[in-house]
């Protein structure tokens, strides 16, 4: 069973000895808690694909403690990535560049790497510890839902050694991914991090015009047709009130925000109807009603503007 561990001097130095022994450790960040391996080490990188039944094909985002240390990654370093590292690092943002051939085992099959600088005082203390580059995607099961804590992961990942505790994710969401190897800058998945602020360091920005088949090779996580989904059959509607409930799964429960009107379901989560507050809290929503062991979860469909964008990108996935 995992050991879960408070990150202080004695939890970190046994996370890096676990580390440096090509074995994984979950960590929290920002965005969500993710399962961090030695990006040098294809042994390593096998124990993530392997701990969380993860395709082959999908790849991993490495994170790492500095920019310099995101550079030597890196076999070409756009400009525009030192203009997004000044105004977002650390934080919530991925960038896809050219990886370097010095690298094997990580990233992804089109020879680019996904990097970025995790804005949380114990991943940044890991990784300075460490002195490794950690490739961590989120600690749970392949498709479910991304764990925003220490509980999360243990109950999807009961076999991963160690889980430092850092408490519940303050963004709830995972980052947003944006590839610098096209002539404009493209989206490769919304995240916590908006188009918006985005694009007043880049201008223009790309979205996808096509969806990425799974199994075949994307330059990023994230992109899967199915993706942070709970075991309840997830339903997006317009109205969660009038919807029709027959032949549903049962116990129907309800995922609405305020404003959106009384759900009259047995299990209910509303959260707040500002996007930054409800992504905050939706993957603890999802997992509250799994606990609940409900059959079916109608959602009231978000706005359709780009404030929502990634919360309607992961609900989405998680209906399909």
């Amino acid at each position: 069973m995992s050991r879960v561990v408070f990150p202080d001097a004695e939890g970190l130095s046994r996370a890096v000895e676990i580390l440096r022994a090509d074995s994984v450790v979950a960590f929290p960040t920002e965005t969500v808690y993710g399962l961090g391996a030695n990006a040098f080490s294809k042994r390593a990188i096998g124990e993530i694909y392997r701990l969380k039944n993860r395709p082959s094909w999908n790849p991993l985002i490495v994170h790492v403690a500095s920019v310099e240390a995101a550079r030597d990654l890196a076999a070409e370093w756009p400009a525009a990535a030192d203009e997004l590292a000044t105004r977002f690092w650390p934080g919530p943002l991925t960038m896809v560049v050219r990886r370097a051939e010095h690298l094997s085992g990580v990233g992804a099959e089109n020879n680019t790497i996904a990097i970025r600088i995790p804005a949380h005082e114990v991943a940044l203390r890991l990784l300075e510890a460490s002195g490794l580059p950690l490739a961590a995607p989120s600690a749970n099961r392949s498709e479910s839902i991304s764990p925003t804590t220490a509980e999360h992961v243990v109950r999807s990942l009961p076999d991963v050694p160690l889980v430092l505790d850092g408490g519940p994710c303050s963004w709830g969401i995972e980052s947003t991914v944006l590839d610098l190897t096209t002539p404009v800058p493209t989206l490769l998945r919304p995240g916590a991090l908006s188009l918006r602020a985005l694009r007043d360091v880049t201008g223009a920005i790309a979205l996808p015009q096509e969806q990425t088949a799974d199994g075949s090779a994307r330059p990023s996580p994230g992109m899967s047709r199915r993706h942070y989904a709970p075991r309840a059959k997830v339903l997006l509607v317009g109205d969660v009130r009038a919807a029709d409930r027959s032949g549903l799964a049962a116990p129907v429960a309800a995922l609405t925000y305020e404003g959106a009107g009384d759900p009259g379901c047995s299990h209910s989560e509303v959260l707040s109807a500002d996007p930054r507050e409800y992504a905050a809290d939706l993957y603890a929503a999802l997992h509250r009603l799994d606990d609940a062991g409900v059959g079916t979860i109608l959602v009231q469909e978000p706005p359709r503007t780009e404030d929502w964008l990634a919360i309607r990108d992961r609900l989405s996935r998680a209906a399909a």
